[in-house]
């Protein structure tokens, strides 16, 4: 391998890394990728928060 393929795939490897992260990072702080923001009302029942699905 040449240098110019090891920083590429070095390059993918901390932006896959960072993206992971950041998923994590807001699952325990409580922001989840619920497109309702908690209201049930508002998402026709079809969204869903983590293991909580709403109606």
């Amino acid at each position: 391998m040449n240098a110019p393929t090891i920083i590429a795939a070095l390059i993918v490897l901390v932006a896959f890394v960072a993206i992971v992260g950041k998923g994590i990072y807001n699952r325990r702080h409580g922001k989840g990728g619920c497109s309702c923001g908690g209201d049930c009302g508002a998402c026709g029942g079809g969204c869903h928060c983590g293991d909580t699905r709403h109606s």
